[in-house]
């Protein structure tokens, strides 16, 4: 099973049932092991730190001042290494707080590495960018929805966007996809893990407004499950990653979301040495500076090359540039129809919030059922 997210165009109760469990299975990560675990053990199960010199970024910044929407599943606020790292953010369908809700736990692991603080004396997660903020968005489970957060996100100060999901392309989608880039801020994507099973690009990854992000194993090689193609801008490790789950526990994970999440963390650390630097210009750093695979130049499996974290926070000022993914209009794949009952004021079709609630649901019965097996191991 594979970190992807995926929909289906609502055509009555039925596949709105079906889509509604189907993007809660995909949520799910691979290779959960969520069982609670000594925390100062976790902190030496991130690998990545060493050849990424996360230790060397960390002291040039920390990410201070740069807020960072996670537009996923909720974000667990409670977790000791999350504690004071999370905004309200916003539940967009119910139009309130987003609280500390995620019942699958992908949204609490996004933010884990992207701005975890770990607790204690060395103990926990510790993401790339510990002292930014994460504004939590959900759900995203449907195009209407996406781009609600999105706005909002933008309009709540986000300085980077992650978006570490699949879903339906959309008029509407690629409308807020496109303000974002126009109000500077980073929007950054996962490639998606369907590489065996077709490797179609994936949306909001495949929008040339999106940095899209593909996952390497321990040897700097594209993982297996990572899709490919004209889409992928960068890529960064992607498996075996520890994060924080809900419930005060951590999980063993792999897929391009993680590696998103790895440049995300990155885009907040460029964001808050460089200040004045635009969005696109902070894009051509993280691209510019990577380290070539693969075949010579760009390609379709590294992108420009794996994420340099130190160079890219280094390098020496650029010139201005639109170069990066918000420079163009031009998708990979023409865009589906908006949601047909989108409508000019915003309001949220009464459909929609059928398919949410039956999301809620279905995650709580799936947070019970998990928490039956950890207990049972």
């Amino acid at each position: 099973m594979s970190t992807r997210v995926g929909t289906t165009p609502r055509t009555g109760w039925a596949v709105a049932v079906r889509q509604a469990l189907a993007v809660l299975a995909a949520l799910l990560t691979v290779a959960v092991s969520a069982a609670p675990a000594r925390a100062d053990s976790i902190r030496d199960k991130q690998w990545y730190w060493s050849p990424m010199k996360v230790s060397e970024a960390q002291k040039i910044t920390k990410g201070a001042g740069v807020v960072v929407a996670v537009l996923d599943t909720g974000v667990d606020a409670s977790h000791p290494d999350l504690r004071g790292a999370v905004l309200p953010g916003r539940q967009i369908v119910q139009n309130k707080p987003a609280g500390n809700d995620d019942g699958v736990g992908h949204g609490t692991g996004m933010a884990g590495i992207i701005a975890g603080r770990g607790h204690g004396s060395g103990g926990g997660i510790l993401g790339i960018a510990p002292q930014a903020k994460i504004l939590p968005i959900r759900p995203v489970n449907d195009t209407y929805f996406v781009a609600q957060g999105i706005r909002w996100a933008v309009d709540h100060g986000a300085k980077v966007i992650t978006l570490a999901f699949e879903i339906d392309p959309s008029e509407n989608l690629q409308s807020a996809l496109k303000e974002a880039a126009a109000a500077d801020v980073v929007l950054v994507g996962a490639a998606g893990n369907e590489a065996d099973k077709g490797n179609d690009a994936e949306y909001p990854g495949a929008y040339p407004q999106v940095l899209t992000v593909g996952a390497l194993d321990r040897r700097n090689k594209v993982a297996a499950f990572s899709n490919h193609g004209p889409q992928v801008d960068l890529a960064a490790p992607g498996v075996d990653i520890t994060v924080p789950a809900p419930g005060d526990t951590y999980a063993e994970v792999e897929g391009s979301s993680v590696s998103a999440a790895l440049v995300a963390g990155a885009a907040a650390l460029i964001r808050a040495e460089h200040p004045d630097l635009s969005a696109a210009a902070v894009v051509d750093r993280l691209t510019s500076t990577a380290i070539d695979r693969g075949d010579k130049g760009r390609d379709d499996y590294y992108g420009a090359g794996q994420l340099d974290l130190m160079a890219a926070l280094t390098a020496p000022q650029p010139k201005a540039t639109s170069a990066g993914p918000a420079a163009t209009d031009a998708p990979v794949a023409a865009p589906g129809p908006a949601p047909a009952d989108d409508d000019e004021n915003g309001g949220i079709p009464p459909a929609l919030i059928v398919t949410a609630g039956v999301v809620l649901l279905a995650g709580a019965t799936l947070a019970v059922f998990l928490l039956a097996r950890r207990r049972t191991r």
